[in-house]
């Protein structure tokens, strides 16, 4: 069997608020649906990702016990027995802990600490075992976050259309700049506008300021605001499993087709 070429993605923003976690769950079980086996790592402390796919109990075990992202990076193991599986056919996940608040203390006594994640992700992206690999970064830019761009092939930029949206947003690209010093590969695969109201003038404004950044690409999708994204936050499960009719169930699908373009592993 063909090994596969393992595309790792982070999805970054500085703001909180953004719709960054519920993009890359959506995004990850989208790629799951056609046909991808997908890795997703929680990398904040908050748990939002990994309760996007299981009970408040489970994650809190996971949280809790020996087998989640803040215990493999404390002791720099390989990654591959920290992996869990979910209820869905394709897709894995590495879950957060809320000591996660801690990992820039732990981060900053380590022998070339920014490749940690790196070096504890080298083993499963040689396997080839799987398609993609996302990573939810937290709301911050330090340096658990460059660990996680040093991991990345590329980073999606989840932006809220809204009059707070756009802030930080430069300094954001500032951020990556620094990282590509690092990691000259690094690429920022898109920006994607997020929770956009089409009754409001937000997402036209939204768009002539990114625009206005040279060399930044946005998704032609757009996640419209849907009510049926947090009745599937509050149930655990991706939109398309909550209410697979749901308009912004078919946004993220197409946004998956898109994401998958741009990282060269259209089908």
């Amino acid at each position: 069997m063909e090994k596969k070429l393992t595309k790792t993605i982070a999805f970054a923003n500085n703001k909180g608020g953004s719709g960054k976690t519920t993009t890359c769950a959506n995004v990850g079980y989208s790629l799951s649906v056609l046909g991808y086996k997908v890795l997703l790592i929680d990398g904040d402390m908050q748990l939002n990702l990994s309760l996007s796919f299981f009970s408040e109990d489970e994650v809190l075990g996971f949280a809790s016990g020996d087998r989640n992202l803040y215990v493999a990076m404390k002791k720099e193991d390989d990654l591959t027995d920290y992996i869990v599986h979910t209820p869905y056919e394709n897709l894995d996940l590495i879950p957060s802990s809320t000591l996660m608040s801690g990992i820039e203390y732990d981060l900053f006594t380590k022998w070339q600490r920014e490749m940690i994640l790196t070096k504890g992700l080298s083993a499963i992206k040689e396997s080839g075992e799987y398609d993609y690999i996302l990573i939810d970064a937290p709301p911050t830019l330090g340096g658990w976050v460059i660990n996680i761009l040093c991991a990345s092939d590329h980073v999606i930029l989840p932006v809220e259309a809204s009059p707070w949206g756009l802030f930080g947003v430069a300094n954001m690209f500032e951020f990556l700049e620094n990282v590509r010093k690092m990691v000259p590969s690094l690429n920022l695969l898109g920006v994607v506008i997020t929770k956009l109201d089409a009754r409001k003038n937000y997402g036209k404004q939204t768009l002539d300021v990114l625009h206005d950044f040279e060399e930044v690409t946005v998704f032609d999708t757009v996640i419209r605001v849907d009510s049926e994204i947090e009745w599937a936050q509050d149930s655990s499960k991706p939109v398309m499993v909550h209410k697979k009719g749901a308009r912004s169930a078919g946004e993220y699908l197409e946004l998956a087709k898109e994401v998958d373009k741009y990282a060269g592993r259209s089908r």
